[in-house]
């Protein structure tokens, strides 16, 4: 049994986080901050939870924290940073759900969020935890990097081809639209009920935030000598509350090879993602609130364009599932646990 801590507890990831922990049989939730609701009962602000935690939120502490064994970071971007060296210095072990650490190039990083990185020192030792590529170093990792949404469902479906060299990566694309949740729970008029109800649309098309860290992911999976991986990505906000579908293509330089043999070799022994039978068309209800990424690979009229769909729920493989899978691989528990739930249907 470990103890555990949480920063940043009210938002989406945070209470997702405590969905997930609380059913854990191998861990105990000892901390969970916020400053705006600091001794409110974490029951009394997410009724889902009574009978399940007995637990109040308070402000960050360093020592309270660093008596855990692990600690979560569901904040935005920049916040991690200000805590980050003192708990690294005492040893604790951490896992990111924010974009502070994902991004190796600190000036890219810089560019992209709008502002100074306050630990830049710590960068070079985060592990990215995207266990399907990286499970070996994130057993021994200190600091885990958890990927964004977009980023895990489009790496996932790219993977296989980049990893056999089998496309043009000079000219991917990815169209993926995401469930309101994928905003944060702050209030915006943009994800107002009246807002998003009944629509579909298009944005951050000229460049969002998450594009250097799905090019950094899909290079690093390049054989050597290969060209290097272009993107591009356009996210669209879909009427609903969580999951994210990405459509994603790309031109196929070897028509030789068993594309659906080649996915399902890939991820044979990866319990969290599920190549379809060939022909299917994955649909974001089926992976509703579970760990699971599903997987169909086409190519349609037997032409060179390849296409990928690739469905994960982005609050749970998304965010803070896939940051309790990597808590699982960094301490030795089986890598499910917790995180058997069969998605929500209807």
């Amino acid at each position: 049994m470990i103890r555990v801590g949480i920063v940043g507890g009210t938002g989406y990831t945070g209470v997702e986080l405590l969905r997930l922990l609380v059913n854990h049989p191998q861990v105990e939730v000892a901390v969970i901050t916020s400053r705006a609701e600091e001794g409110v009962a974490v029951a009394d602000l997410y009724p889902s939870l009574r009978g399940h935690l007995d637990l109040a939120f308070s402000v960050p502490d360093v020592d309270a924290l660093a008596a855990c064994d692990a600690v979560f970071f569901a904040t935005p971007h920049g916040v991690a940073q200000a805590m980050m060296p003192s708990l690294i210095e005492r040893g604790v072990r951490v896992i990111d759900l924010s974009a502070d650490f994902r991004i190796q190039d600190i000036a890219v990083w810089e560019k992209w969020y709008a502002q100074a990185h306050a630990c830049p020192e710590l960068v070079p030792q985060a592990v990215y935890g995207l266990p399907e590529v990286y499970r070996e170093q994130i057993k021994t990792a200190q600091l885990v990097a958890c990927p964004g949404c977009y980023p895990t469902a489009t790496q996932l479906g790219f993977l296989p081809l980049l990893e056999n060299n089998l496309v043009d990566a000079s000219d991917l694309i990815a169209n993926a639209a995401s469930g309101a949740s994928g905003a944060g729970r702050q209030a915006k008029v943009d994800n107002l009920l009246t807002e998003v109800s009944d629509s579909f649309k298009a944005y951050a098309c000229g460049g969002h935030r998450h594009l250097p860290e799905i090019e950094q992911g899909l290079r690093a999976a390049q054989p050597a000598g290969a060209t290097e991986a272009k993107l591009t990505f356009v996210p669209h906000l879909l009427p609903m509350i969580r999951g994210i579908h990405a459509t994603l293509y790309a031109n196929l330089t070897d028509k030789s090879v068993d594309l659906q043999a080649l996915f399902e070799e890939r991820y044979a022994n990866e319990p969290f993602v599920d190549v379809l039978p060939a022909g299917s068309h994955p649909q974001t209800r089926t992976v509703k609130s579970s760990n699971m990424c599903r997987l169909s690979v086409f190519n349609p009229q037997d032409s060179d364009k390849v296409v990928v769909l690739s469905v994960i729920d982005n609050l749970t493989k998304g965010a803070s599932g896939q940051a309790v899978q990597n808590l699982n691989i960094m301490f030795g528990f089986e890598e499910t646990a917790g995180l058997d739930q069969v998605a929500l249907l209807p």
